[in-house]
């Protein structure tokens, strides 16, 4: 596990968003596994300005989301479909047809989250998976738990997590409290990984992730240690228990 402190979002935005236009420069049909949340967004915009301003070419790139809130159609402004086309699908140039995102209202789910998997499969399995970390080291929306489910899934939302995510809408009560999450074994065969974490909120789960040496579904984030290439990008604030101790 590669670990960079950078001074702050900006740097650490900057930082993740590099490592990803030198590997779609290598590998222009480049199978990307994406996150939504606060902490990607400054990730985003440096794509987009590479692509605007560098000429970063997206149109053979494929991104598989890590998930979507159960229940929301697509043009829900609170859905994470809506999310990605705001935030970046819009302002670059990816092919439509290479954009894949949970259905949030199929109606076999069971079904749906197998077909998901298999499509990932198809394309050789995601090639740099982003991710965040929840307060509680959920990645993705996998939560902490007894036991961890592979493929995706749909699951509950944790109350830590319903009310991390509160802040995006008028109020706790409207938070979805299921979503379509890609399972742990699709993020761990990704063959490489970037971690994102920034602020204050997030100190506490960094310098648990980082300095234990176990693994722990209560900590589903710590699974990442036993994966071969991973690089974990943070600020000084999400770093600083890690400075500390």
């Amino acid at each position: 596990m590669q670990l960079f402190i950078e001074k702050d979002y900006l740097a650490m935005s900057k930082k993740a968003a590099q490592i990803f236009a030198d590997e779609i420069r290598k590998k222009p049909n480049l199978v990307l596994g994406l996150a939504t949340g606060s902490t990607p967004i400054g990730t985003y915009k440096e794509l987009i300005r590479m692509y605007e301003e560098e000429g970063l070419d997206f149109s053979q790139v494929v991104s598989f989301n890590l998930d979507e809130y159960y229940g929301l159609t697509p043009d829900n402004p609170q859905s994470y479909n809506y999310f990605m086309f705001e935030h970046l699908f819009n302002r670059i140039n990816i092919q439509r047809q290479n954009i894949h995102i949970p259905d949030g209202r199929a109606s076999d789910i069971e079904k749906f989250c197998r077909e998901y998997d298999k499509k990932i499969e198809s394309f050789g399995g995601i090639d740099v998976q982003l991710l965040g970390i929840g307060v509680n080291g959920h990645i993705g929306f996998n939560e902490p738990a007894d036991k961890l489910i592979l493929g995706t899934h749909l699951t509950d939302l944790t109350d830590d997590t319903i009310q991390a995510n509160s802040r995006f809408f008028d109020s706790p009560d409207q938070v979805p409290t299921k979503a379509i999450t890609m399972g742990i074994g699709a993020i761990m065969k990704a063959k490489k990984i970037v971690l994102l974490a920034n602020g204050k909120s997030k100190a506490e789960i960094m310098a648990k992730l980082v300095n234990a040496d176990y693994v722990t579904t209560e900590i589903p984030a710590t699974l990442l240690k036993l994966h071969p290439d991973v690089t974990v990008i943070m600020d000084r604030e999400a770093g600083a228990k890690i400075q500390n101790s």
